[in-house]
């Protein structure tokens, strides 16, 4: 499908994942790209704007807390039949300050991580993301069409 060696991305964006006590802070989306589907915090890369930086505002924005932790854990690449190609760095945090709330944009859900959801994401989630919260590092590629997944790989660094 893609040509991943001359691959660039038309969007930049971050996700983040809060884990604590053996739960992970989800989300259900409740607008933009994945409208109605649960999956982590986060957003759009802002011109200037750090990946770090990305994901601790939109963790904000979305449910009101302030991410103290960030560390980069993942790359996710995905490519679109329609044209959308989008660059995603992962993050996972266990400390923040302040309570999570609902916003314009997420509904908060801590879930057990041995209850993730799966059914309601992304079908690619279920390739990376029970590795990354049990601690494992990644770098992975996915062509989709609409919301059905064509091809993924995923490399594990750690």
């Amino acid at each position: 499908m893609t040509d991943w060696t001359r691959w660039e991305p038309t969007m930049r964006a971050t996700l983040l994942f809060v884990v604590q006590d053996g739960r992970v802070l989800l989300i259900r989306k409740k607008r933009g790209l994945g409208a109605g589907k649960i999956n982590g915090p986060g957003g759009r890369l802002d011109p200037g704007e750090t990946y770090e930086q990305c994901a601790v505002r939109e963790v904000r924005e979305e449910l009101g807390i302030d991410v103290l932790d960030p560390v980069q854990r993942g790359e996710l690449h995905f490519q679109f039949v329609d044209g959308l190609a989008l660059y995603c760095v992962v993050f996972t945090a266990t400390l923040f300050t302040g309570e999570p709330v609902e916003t314009d944009e997420a509904i908060p859900r801590w879930t057990s991580l041995e209850a993730i959801p799966y059914e309601e994401m992304w079908e690619d989630d279920r390739h990376w993301l029970g590795p990354l919260l049990a601690g494992r590092s990644f770098r992975a590629w996915f062509d989709f069409e609409d919301e059905a997944m064509l091809t993924h790989r995923v490399d594990w660094i750690s």
